[in-house]
């Protein structure tokens, strides 16, 4: 990973501090996810209140597939870069903890730490071939006990978000879900991210059933955010949607150039000196 100089912790719980108390049922926090500093500088200068990377879109941009295949150092090496780059908060995805047991994981949230990020993602998918759709709730929770500690030891109070992928992987539902939710909480998880729920119906029993913040993952076909607070969800995610559609509009605008020989696709472009002054210097 590219040598940052180490954050300042009095900086960084302040900052832990800030993004944690962005968490407020009924009033969520939304995060237009970021992949690069390039993204994240764009989002913030949308007004948003932190910026939350995207895994899948991050290593897209290293030229990676999504899925625990991204080395640590790379990763981190982006997000370090990110949180440089803008004046709030950042939270980095690290997908399973970017290691194989509690030890390698409380390494990463070390290192995140020292990238300047004062959340994380941690997810209890598996990706192994053979293995089943999710890690053990015992070994997870180890995993999120270590992060927690980490963190702890160092005097940050790292917002751990315990992604849990009981409905985008197909494996169980809201009785499930809850049952590691709560484990999961007991483990020192500050929050419970379940992405692919967005049925109303489901996010009230799931924001009604877990004793900390919900965040949900939102895009075409879930409800609007307003909705969605009223139902009592305390974060929004677009998780990899935006990367997904910019990539969308590379390959159609390339299409279109190297087809058709015009170049509508290129239409409501960003003004060149606006974003070049936006990316004019770090913070």
């Amino acid at each position: 990973m590219t040598q940052q100089t180490s954050p300042d912790l009095g900086d960084l719980r302040d900052r832990a501090l800030a993004f944690r108390a962005l968490h407020v049922p009924g009033r969520p926090l939304v995060l237009p996810n970021a992949w690069d500093t390039a993204s994240a500088r764009v989002i913030a200068d949308a007004g948003a209140a932190a910026v939350a990377t995207t895994s899948a879109g991050l290593a897209w941009g290293l030229g990676a597939a999504d899925g625990d295949r991204v080395d640590r150092d790379r990763a981190l090496g982006v997000v370090a870069g990110i949180a440089a780059a803008v004046d709030v908060p950042v939270s980095a995805d690290v997908e399973s903890g970017y290691a194989k047991d509690p030890e390698g994981v409380a390494d990463t949230i070390r290192a995140v730490l020292h990238a300047g990020a004062v959340g994380v993602n941690i997810e209890d998918a598996l990706y192994e071939e053979g293995a089943g759709p999710l890690r053990d709730v015992t070994e997870q929770s180890e995993r999120i006990a270590a992060a927690r500690e980490a963190a702890d030891a160092l005097g940050v109070p790292l917002f751990v978000n315990a992604r849990i992928d009981t409905f985008l992987r197909g494996a169980g539902g809201v009785d499930l879900t809850l049952e590691r939710a709560a484990a999961y909480r007991a483990a020192g998880a500050d929050g419970i991210f379940v992405p692919g729920a967005t049925d109303p119906g489901t996010v009230e029993l799931l924001a009604d059933g877990v004793d900390a913040p919900l965040n949900v993952m939102a895009g075409p076909g879930a409800p609007p955010v307003a909705e969605l607070a009223a139902l009592g969800v305390a974060r929004v995610s677009a998780g990899a949607g935006i990367p997904m559609a910019v990539h969308a509009l590379v390959r159609r605008a390339a299409r279109e150039l190297l087809g058709a020989g015009t170049y509508a696709s290129l239409a409501d472009g960003y003004d060149y000196g606006e974003l070049n002054a936006l990316m004019g210097g770090a913070r």
